[in-house]
């Protein structure tokens, strides 16, 4: 350090120049005689400790709310004080928080929610029992105060000590010193923490209540965004279940099993259905609605509502998805943040299974293919021709024809189930094979050996998995007659049917039958071309059907007093639970559904 002495540098006389020696004054009252540091012997105690709280700060910000789970966070926060401020951390909260709602009452609705320190030995409350705090605890002071309450030694703390007499002994062997901050975000009163001194020699001060006041301000943020987001999903996830099936149909032609994962983060438009369809078919169903969220969920909800509307009407798989595909493009221009870019957009399978036949028809819109498990154990994954996914519009779609026999599987899923981040299709689809390749097993235990092995550990899409198991009408429940369009057949044909009944020992459902029958063979003859055909099928019901080769569609009106005719299918209306009408490549099949106890 260079000295200056009296306003001159060293060297140079003051009015002289460089290197003269100054001339020699004599000491004046002013002079400078030295340089005396003054310090204090614990300032550099203070730097050190001030360095450490701004580095645990740092830290809390990285730390502490990495996830938007509401019990993680508040455990983050724990394991960032313990231990270079506190030995022992605990956190209650309130139960509706934990379910990402606001507490009714925060200050009596308290459960232990996390406890964590340099050991387990200390006797706290476990997880998840109530925690009652009287008014004179340092916890329940910092609720009723909204600021953090030191309490240095903890034997002189009476609140504390008089609320639990024999557990506040047993407390003090492990722990001397206690900071109490509530957990407070916007105004929303979360929860209290509480960190707890043992080992550590030194009781709590200002400072360190300083520091615990600021460290769960920022941590109550972070817990208060996992629960307003807690609170988005699960709405969002309540909408989305209601929107699925909440039962199975009843129905012969397949056993089913289902099951739906939503992804970890957020909620997607995955789903799935089960449609009954005439003449003893089932219709299987899958599907995924592009994004996340509430309005995915409620996408998904308008297609599978209009999907099913389309299968009852016995369009086949591929005019289903050509209807969905045009209703996804007018969804998309309806859309008013659609702009120019499109926020609407699903992927789809379609399959239709036909017990009489065993005969499986599937079309596809961009998702994936389905796995078809053989009775004797043999996956396959049929190479259906893809189509466009959903709401591209112009594009055809192709359906393809697959004999399933009788006992065979249909698994039907989504792309959340195979694809994923650092996940290879192929391995993936291979683990799949092997997963199925067990033909004794249930549609039940394929769906939770499918999850257990192929799904991933954390999705991050939702998954919805349908499998069916297939059944055949067994030959002797179906009776069939082959006949020309001639008019004076239709009583022979209504006798042979009969007789069919009685060997069934449906002679109960003969009067009903046979005024449906009479009058559909009529209708078919008279307005139809031939040759026609009758078919009964004896399953849960007795369905009758009569086709032709015409595509002109009967309907029901109503028919005037002066009128001759028009009455034949009021009274097949009537007697009939249900029928209708479905086109086939060449020609129509008209049926009627009939209760097997009907008079």
């Amino acid at each position: 350090m260079r000295e200056i002495v009296n306003g001159a540098r060293p060297g140079v006389a003051a009015g002289g120049r460089r290197g003269s020696p100054p001339p020699a004054e004599p000491p004046t009252e002013h002079s400078a005689r030295g340089l005396v540091l003054v310090g204090e012997p614990h300032v550099g105690r203070y730097a050190l400790a001030a360095r450490r709280r701004l580095e645990l700060l740092t830290d809390a910000s990285t730390r502490i709310g990495t996830t938007l789970d509401v019990r993680r966070t508040a455990e983050e926060l724990a394991e960032t004080a313990v231990p270079r401020l506190a030995d022992y951390v605990t956190i209650d909260l309130p139960e509706a928080v934990l379910r990402g709602e606001e507490a009714a009452d925060p200050f009596t609705d308290l459960y232990r929610t996390v406890v964590h320190g340099i050991a387990d030995d200390c006797p706290f409350h476990p997880v998840g029992k109530r925690v009652d705090y009287g008014p004179a605890t340092p916890h329940l002071r910092c609720l009723s105060g909204g600021q953090a309450v030191l309490e240095p030694d903890l034997g002189a703390a009476m609140g504390w000590v008089a609320h639990d007499p024999p557990r506040t002994e047993v407390m003090l062997a492990h722990v001397h010193s206690l900071i109490a901050v509530p957990l407070v975000a916007r105004g929303v009163v979360l929860g209290v923490a509480a960190f707890y001194r043992g080992q550590h020699p030194a009781p709590f001060d200002d400072d360190d209540r300083s520091l615990v006041q600021e460290l769960a301000g920022r941590a109550a943020l972070s817990i208060d965004n996992a629960r307003r987001y807690t609170r988005e999903r699960t709405m969002v996830l309540t909408l989305q279940r209601s929107l699925l099936p909440q039962g199975l149909p009843d129905q012969d032609a397949v056993d089913v099993a289902h099951r739906y994962l939503p992804a970890e983060s957020d909620v997607g438009g995955d789903w799935y259905d089960v449609i009954p369809l005439s003449g003893t078919r089932v219709g299987l169903l899958v599907g995924d609605v592009v994004g996340h969220g509430m309005l995915s969920a409620a996408t998904m909800g308008r297609l599978r509502t209009a999907a099913r509307s389309f299968a009852e009407l016995d369009f086949s798989p591929d005019e289903v998805l050509t209807h969905l595909d045009n209703l996804v493009g007018r969804l998309d221009r309806e859309a008013p943040a659609a702009g120019d870019t499109g926020v609407f957009g699903a992927t789809c399978l379609y399959a239709v299974y036909d017990p009489t036949t065993q005969q499986c028809t599937m079309a596809r819109a961009g998702h994936p293919p389905p796995a078809l498990v053989r009775p004797d154990g043999t996956v396959t994954f049929p190479d259906l021709p893809a189509g466009p996914p959903l709401g591209l519009g112009g594009l055809p779609f192709e359906a393809v024809d697959i004999d399933l026999p009788e006992d065979s599987r249909l698994v039907l899923y989504t792309d959340g189930l195979i694809e994923g981040r650092n996940r290879d299709v192929d391995l993936v689809l291979e683990r799949l094979r092997g997963a199925l390749a067990h033909p004794d097993r249930t549609p039940e235990e394929i769906c939770e050996t499918v999850l257990d092995t192929v799904a991933p550990v954390h999705p991050r899409d939702d998954i919805a998995l349908l499998v069916a198991r297939t059944h055949a009408l067994p030959g002797h429940r179906i009776a069939t007659w082959d006949l020309p369009a001639d008019p004076s057949l239709v009583s022979e044909v209504r006798s042979s049917a009969m007789r069919r009944l009685a060997d069934w020992g449906l002679e109960e459902a003969g009067f009903a039958a046979e005024l449906v029958l009479s009058e559909l063979v009529t209708n078919a003859i008279r307005h139809g071309s031939g040759p026609v055909r009758v078919r009964l099928l004896h399953g849960r019901t007795l369905i009758c059907e009569v086709s032709d080769r015409s595509n002109t569609a009967p309907h029901l009106r109503r028919a005037a007093t002066t009128d001759e005719g028009g009455r034949g299918l009021f009274l097949v209306a009537q007697l009939a639970r249900s029928w209708g009408t479905r086109y086939i490549r060449q020609g129509k099949v008209i049926w009627a559904e009939c209760g097997l106890d009907a008079a």
